[in-house]
C-alpha cells in the first residue's frame, strides 16, 4: 500500500510513511524490522520516482521516526504532530545544505518557502496513522490471537 499509495497521483508530502514509521516502531515486537519497513518501503518506490540528492535526509528523518515510535508510550495526536515536524525540520535542513545559499536568508527563506509542504505533511500523516492504528485495532478485537510481537 505505502509503495502504490507513492506512485498514485497524490498532493506533495500526504503519503503513509509516517504513519507506517510510528506504527511499526510502536507495535512491531522486531524492532529492527520497524526500522526496515518504511525504508523499504521508500526504496522500492524511490526506485520508479528517482533517486535525488536529499534522500539520505528524507530516510534519516523516516528512521527518527520509527524511534519516536519504538519509544513512546501511546501513538496520539502528539506524536503525530512531533513526527510531522521532525521530517519537516530534517528534510528542509537538507534542502537548505544542498540547494540554498548556506546563509541565514538562504535557510529563512527554505524553511518559509516549505510551509505550505509542511501542512500537507500533517495532514497526510495524521490521516495514514489514524487510518492505520483505528485498522489495526479493529482487526485486533476480531482476531485477537494475531500478533505483532514476533
Amino acid at each position: 500500500m505505502a509503495v502504490a499509495t507513492r506512485l498514485l497521483p497524490h498532493p506533495p508530502n500526504v503519503a503513509p510513511i509516517t504513519g507506517i514509521a510510528l506504527f511499526a516502531g510502536h507495535q512491531f515486537g522486531n524492532k529492527r524490522l520497524a526500522l526496515i519497513i518504511p525504508i523499504l518501503c521508500m526504496f522500492i518506490s524511490d526506485l520508479f520516482l528517482g533517486f535525488h540528492s536529499t534522500l539520505p535526509f528524507v530516510y534519516l528523518a523516516f528512521i527518527s521516526i520509527s524511534f519516536l515510535g519504538i519509544f513512546s508510550r501511546n501513538i496520539h495526536n502528539g506524536t503525530i504532530l512531533t513526527s510531522s515536524t521532525i521530517f519537516f525540520i530534517v528534510t528542509n535542513f537538507g534542502v537548505w545544505l544542498l540547494g540554498y545559499p548556506n546563509t541565514l536568508a538562504g535557510f529563512i527563506s527554505c524553511y518559509t518557502l516549505a510551509i505550505p509542504f509542511f501542512v500537507n505533511t500533517i495532514l497526510g500523516d495524521l490521516f495514514f496513522t489514524h487510518s492505520l492504528n483505528y485498522s489495526f485495532n479493529k482487526i485486533e478485537k476480531k482476531y485477537p490471537n494475531l500478533s505483532l510481537e514476533s
